[in-house]
């Protein structure tokens, strides 16, 4: 298992090893330990997620108001998606920046995402599914989203695919409006609770 971060620091892209034979496969495809090294404080399990999705469909960005936030672990066992995570962090130099990697259950990886930051994915094909530990429970009153066509920030979304939206994803707000509207985790918050989980360690 191989880690390196990503452009939007505090996210991080794992490549896995998986060992097959006649039988199948086998892959770990979570180690605390190598989280934990490259962190400084690794994931607090609280939730494990599931979701399948067919060709086209589009999941985001959502973030959670911080603290305490909620680290994201997003693993595709089956299927192929595009992950993205977007800095959304006020304050931060990086805010606005995204990256991405294609998650591909024949070529495994996943993706690490610290408290604070904006996720989103895209199905390519039929039938994705998409596991996702995470550090928080679910709390609507504290999860919010930011429209993945927001023309400002620019995601890379294929050309090729015909997008299937949520309401309520549909009805976010751009990012701007949403630092508007006072709903942005800021950087302050953010090293903080860093700091935090790094003293707990």
């Amino acid at each position: 298992m191989e880690i390196r971060e990503l452009a939007v620091p505090d996210s991080y892209v794992l490549d896995l090893v998986p060992h097959g034979d006649s039988r199948g496969r086998f892959t770990e495809w979570y180690k605390a330990g190598v989280l934990a090294e490259a962190t400084g404080f690794g994931l607090t399990l609280a939730q494990a997620n599931h979701s399948v999705s067919a060709r086209g469909v589009l999941r985001g960005v959502h973030f959670a108001l911080v603290p305490p936030g909620q680290a994201k672990y997003v693993y595709c066992p089956a299927g192929k998606v595009l992950d993205v995570i977007v800095d959304i962090r006020v304050g931060s130099p990086t805010f606005g920046v995204h990256d991405s990697v294609v998650l591909d259950s024949e070529q495994p990886r996943a993706v690490y995402l610290a408290e604070g930051l904006g996720h989103a994915f895209v199905s390519l094909a039929d039938h994705s599914s998409v596991t996702y530990l995470v550090s928080t429970g679910y709390s609507p009153g504290r999860e919010f989203g930011i429209h993945p066509m927001d023309p400002d920030l620019g995601l890379p979304w294929p050309t090729d695919v015909e997008f299937e939206f949520s309401a309520k994803d549909q009805a976010a707000p751009t990012l701007a409006e949403a630092k508007e509207q006072g709903l942005l985790p800021t950087m302050e918050q953010c090293a903080a609770r860093y700091a935090e989980l790094r003293d707990r360690s």
